[in-house]
């Protein structure tokens, strides 16, 4: 999949709910600060074992988002509307932008809220009756409720869509997006990625991992950015970077480094990139040697000094789904603060232990 070189859409506005807060500020003054999110969990209310986590600081949906609508809404879910919400508040001219008619929205998640499946599929199962279940819990449930309900919450009324790809899903959704501009079937496109902290994504990482990497500390949030065709952008919503080029592959076992070589390299060539070009660049910071190869990739593609102008978004936990548009946003709030990023090119890569490869390439307003 790839961007074609009829468009070259760009980014206009971005946010997040990340482990530093609420809010494109909140992640801006938190790597400004250096600050870090990591903390002990709460074994009593998250029912997991003692264990370092990044959380968002104290995340509760119905305090955030009010009690209108929030009953049964779930973690991931609560998450992204407020990331989306975010975003909004920031101007009336995004908000125009990012809703009606003409407006679409793609969410990039792993399984949507692994706690919500469990819980609902638990319930069938202890119930008198497989359908003794409590139906205000079934739409939580389906993996595309977070992009429902940030459509409804705001008037998103244009194309839908999740897309489900673990660490990779946040490109591979951005690629999404430029498709959605390039076929006309949007003027904006709100692109966003969610992961909550649950005891049910605990345990699935506790368990499906292996002994590479058992004691990476997981996060939560959710980043969004504002997509649209150059020339709806305006002075009110300037561009704050062009998308080159999105490239990926699948590939596992010992086909995967010349994969991510080749996808790494297939997107820079698109894009028209030479090394002395790229101001930045970061990997997913997957656990264990996926994470240590996609590094040496981009430090061998893109120049060793790049890998050292973002903080790697690992200092966030890992966010998994997010950790790709988290990836965005740290190059946009670094960039904003730094004279020497203008004009020039961000790279940013995402590597799945599925399987699935991604690399976008992203150039910095001048």
């Amino acid at each position: 999949m790839s961007t074609g070189a009829a468009i070259r859409p760009t980014i206009t506005g971005w946010s997040a709910v990340s482990p530093y807060g609420i809010g494109a500020q909140a992640l801006i003054e938190g790597v400004r600060d250096r600050r870090a999110t990591v903390g002990p969990i709460d074994t009593g209310r998250w029912r997991v074992p003692e264990t370092p986590v990044h959380l968002v600081p104290g995340f509760e949906t119905r305090e955030v988002l009010g009690k209108k609508g929030t009953r049964s809404m779930d973690r991931v879910t609560g998450l992204a509307v407020a990331a989306v919400g975010s975003l909004f508040q920031q101007s009336d001219a995004t908000r125009e932008s990012g809703t009606g008619e003409r407006a679409g929205l793609v969410l990039a998640t792993t399984t949507g809220s692994a706690a919500s499946m469990m819980d609902f599929t638990r319930s069938s199962l202890e119930g008198a009756m497989p359908y003794d279940v409590d139906p205000a819990v079934m739409p939580n449930a389906v993996m595309n409720c977070a992009a429902g309900q940030c459509a409804i919450w705001y008037g998103i009324k244009g194309p839908n869509t999740t897309l489900a790809g673990g660490r990779a899903a946040g490109l591979l959704s951005l690629n999404y997006a430029t498709r959605l501009l390039s076929s006309g079937r949007a003027d904006t496109v709100l692109c966003a990625a969610a992961e909550e902290f649950s005891p049910a994504r605990y345990w699935l990482e506790r368990h499906s991992r292996g002994a590479e990497a058992p004691d990476t500390a997981l996060g939560e949030g959710a980043a969004v950015l504002l997509v649209e065709s150059p020339q709806t952008a305006g002075p009110e919503r300037p561009a704050l970077a062009e998308i080159l080029a999105v490239r990926s592959r699948v590939a596992v076992g010992d086909a995967v480094r010349p994969a991510l070589e080749n996808c790494v390299r297939d997107a820079l060539d698109t894009a028209g990139v030479q090394q002395a070009e790229i101001w930045a660049a970061g990997g997913s910071d997957a656990p264990g040697r996926l994470g240590a190869l996609e590094r040496e990739v981009l430090g061998e593609a893109c120049g060793l000094k790049a890998l050292e102008a973002v903080p790697a978004v690992g200092g966030l936990g890992d966010t998994s789904a997010a950790s790709g548009f988290f990836q965005i946003a740290l190059a946009l709030a670094v960039a904003a603060g730094d004279p020497s990023s203008a004009g020039r090119v961000a790279v940013v890569t995402s590597a799945d232990r599925d399987g699935s490869l991604a690399c976008a390439v992203l150039r910095l307003a001048a």
